[in-house]
């Protein structure tokens, strides 16, 4: 046999080797471009007022955006409260009890092209399916709307998280008599801990910073918000108006809350990457 001369290969290795680096580094460079245009713009935004008082009139100077991150924080939050058990419930079914079960394929299929789903279609489903019912756009809606992008993740994790975990940790708790369910959720639940909460945060994360669907949905108002059954405000439906008005101090405000959203979401990714290394530690 004719041996093929080594280099070739070791030339093709250095070219893929540098092409991946190239692409690497200039990822790492896009990254801290866009943080560093953010932090320098915003950061003249972040004062107290900006996180006490309600947004001006047009053209007025001063205010802040204090009900556009109480409606955020409170939108996050109730979809959190809605996505996270019922993608854990699924996630579960699909992780230990959909072995050779067409609903649990179908239901991992349907996972997957959620997840790649476009959050504007997102938007517009929960607009027919709560805001026309209604007949005004709510905070209910737009809670639908950030549930329904953040359940496909969360099931999808803990599926995966779930399956990591040995059997042998199952089969010595079943040996012992312990009935399934207390053995999924005694055990298996504590032993996939750290990657549970690692997704539920990536999943938070994940609709943060989402705008088409709120657009449909909650809209937003300048005022304080007293129920999620009126209007609410948030800050990316903000970031969109204050970005696209003629008012150099509505702009720049947008300037903050862009940085507040970027801030936000990058210390939830530094936490769940945290997780993953004590997790694999």
């Amino acid at each position: 046999m004719k041996l093929r001369p080594a280099t070739g290969r070791r030339l093709t290795n250095l070219a893929v080797s540098v092409w991946a680096g190239a692409s690497a580094l200039l990822g790492i460079v896009i990254l801290f471009w866009i943080l560093y245009i953010v932090v320098q713009r915003g950061l003249g935004a972040l004062h107290l007022a900006f996180f006490t008082q309600l947004p001006t009139p047009p053209g007025m100077a001063g205010g802040g955006l204090a009900n556009a991150i109480a409606g955020t924080l409170v939108l996050t939050a109730a979809a959190t409260l809605i996505a996270v058990p019922v993608g854990l419930l699924a996630g579960v079914y699909l992780a230990e009890f959909s072995e050779d079960s067409k609903i649990g394929d179908y239901s991992r299929f349907s996972a997957n092209v959620l997840m790649g789903m476009p959050s504007i279609i997102v938007g517009v489903f929960a607009y027919t399916l709560v805001v026309v019912p209604l007949g005004h756009f709510s905070g209910y809606a737009g809670t639908v709307a950030l549930a329904i992008l953040m359940l496909p993740v969360v099931a999808r994790i803990t599926e995966d998280m779930l399956r990591l975990v040995p059997n042998t940790l199952r089969e010595s708790a079943l040996a012992l008599g312990a009935p399934r369910w207390k053995v999924t959720l005694a055990i298996v639940f504590r032993a996939a801990k750290g990657g549970l909460i690692t997704g539920i945060l990536l999943a938070v994360a994940r609709v943060s910073g989402e705008t088409a669907p709120l657009l449909f949905t909650a809209l937003n108002s300048p005022y304080w918000f007293h129920t999620l059954g009126e209007p609410t405000p948030n800050l990316t439906v903000t970031i969109f108006n204050y970005a696209m008005s003629p008012y150099p101090d509505w702009q720049q405000q947008a300037w903050g809350a862009s940085l507040l959203i970027t801030l936000g979401v990058l210390l939830v990714t530094v936490l769940a990457r945290f997780l993953v290394r004590e997790r694999k530690a």
